[in-house]
């Protein structure tokens, strides 16, 4: 399954890595001053390592034979590593005292006053003030390096605490800025045609309010369109009832009064038209009911004494030849919050569907089980899945010849979903190879 784009995940992707690449970069910057420091640092230690060890030197010399100077041996024995080697030299170049570390090769410098830099080393040269001997401390550049490297790495270990942190404080702080955002549009996706009533914009920030003020504004010019529908639908099948049964009773006895005739026989035409208008205007004000948000209901009734009035009603009908059987599991209830007079709406429009549609040579079976599930299954053909997508869209109809307005299944599915529950057409009914099926599903 795809997963929806989000904001806040770019958003901590984004804040994130940019938090890293200015960390990486003041990381940069303080590696070169740090480079700058040390070097500046090392130098003057190396500096003033020089002149002290060339005065003390100098000094030991002076209490030794002239004879013995150049067999002067190393005066330092440590085994340890040393950061700074240095030699002694005399005016011709030679080495005539080391430390432990260096080589017994003079290093590779001149002997004149002042820094030099080799491949490994830098040294710093300083003489007597009669020019006879020279002081050279060589300090290797892997020093340094080792302790701008040690820098470096002090300063990028915090990122690994950092990165994880960011994230977590990134998607606290998005997740509080946006929460508004997520209330409006949990409000906004409950609106229907059923419930119409203006966003709250008095707790939005106000980088938002415009969006719940717009949206307001096309409830408002919603619900006035759907208002002016429902009061033309109603007060027109209202106003059409009287005088639709006034023409159908004329019509009824003029067709009674006329003889056996081509006249009589137009005259029973009018009144099947103007039955079938009837039904329509009884259709037509069901749905501006249904539209009106009928169906939902805070009081829990008892649904199964109307189902059973109502099933009651059609078998005691002539015009159903006994087809209809009902069947209740022992001990089935249908206590649910819904409106009655909604779900008597409901189970005349599916009764009458499976009648009129079903196979008029096998029966209509109408079965209620344990946990509230009503089933209404009628004979015929089976029908093909793309037409049961559409059947609960108003105005359709199925392959049939049977008179109807394609408004039944349509009303049944809106007052349905306002009880919160589903209506599901099955073909072929389940368990067997053909017929429909209607179930309804309330939730208790």
């Amino acid at each position: 399954m795809k997963r929806e784009p989000s904001i806040v995940a770019p958003l901590i992707l984004a804040l994130t890595g940019v938090v890293v690449v200015f960390w990486l970069v003041a990381i940069g910057l303080g590696i070169g001053v740090i480079q700058g420091e040390v070097d500046e640092l090392f130098d003057s230690a190396q500096r003033e390592a020089t002149e002290r060890l060339l005065a003390l030197i100098v000094d030991d010399l002076n209490q030794r034979d002239q004879a013995d100077f150049p067999s002067v041996p190393t005066l330092n024995t440590a085994t340890s590593r040393e950061y700074l080697t240095y030699q002694v030299r005399d005016r011709d170049g030679n080495v005539v005292l080391r430390s432990h570390d260096a080589s017994p090769k003079p290093f590779d410098a001149p002997l004149a006053r002042g820094f030099h830099d080799n491949d490994r080393q830098r040294i710093y040269t300083e003489a007597t003030a009669d020019g006879t001997l020279f002081m050279q401390v060589a300090d290797r550049f892997a020093n340094r390096r080792e302790a701008v490297r040690e820098s470096a790495v002090t300063l990028l270990l915090p990122l690994i605490v950092l990165i994880p942190a960011s994230i977590f404080a990134i998607w606290f702080i998005v997740g509080r800025a946006l929460k508004p955002i997520e209330v409006l549009r949990r409000e906004i996706a409950t609106k229907d045609s059923g419930n119409m009533a203006a966003v709250d914009e008095g707790r939005l920030p106000k980088e938002i309010k415009p969006i719940a003020r717009s949206v307001n504004l096309l409830l408002g010019r919603l619900r006035s369109a759907l208002e002016a529908e429902r009061e033309f639908s109603a007060n027109s099948a209202h106003e059409l009832r009287t005088p639709i049964a006034g023409a159908l009773a004329q019509v009824e006895r003029l067709a009674e009064e006329l003889p056996d005739n081509a006249a009589r026989t137009r005259a029973r035409q009018i009144e099947n038209s103007l039955v079938n208008l009837g039904r329509l205007a009884e259709k037509l004000l069901q749905l501006s009911r249904a539209e009106a948000g009928i169906g939902a209901s805070d009081t829990v009734t008892d649904l199964r004494q109307v189902l059973e009035m109502i099933v009651g009603d059609y078998q005691r009908d002539s015009r159903t030849n006994g087809r209809l059987s009902y069947t209740a599991t022992i001990g089935a209830t249908l206590l649910r919050s819904a409106d009655m007079d909604a779900f008597g709406i409901v189970m005349r429009n599916l009764i009458e569907n499976a009648l009129l549609h079903g196979d008029q040579d096998l029966p209509v079976r109408i079965s209620l089980d344990e946990v509230g599930t009503i089933r209404i299954v009628n004979g015929g053909a089976a029908i093909e899945e793309v037409d049961l997508a559409v059947l609960k869209k108003r105005f359709r109809r199925g392959s049939t010849g049977a008179l109807g307005s394609g408004l039944g299944l349509a009303i049944s599915d809106r007052i349905v979903s306002q009880m919160g529950g589903t209506l599901e057409l099955l073909s072929p009914a389940s368990g067997e190879t053909s017929g429909f099926e209607a179930r309804v599903s309330l939730p208790a």
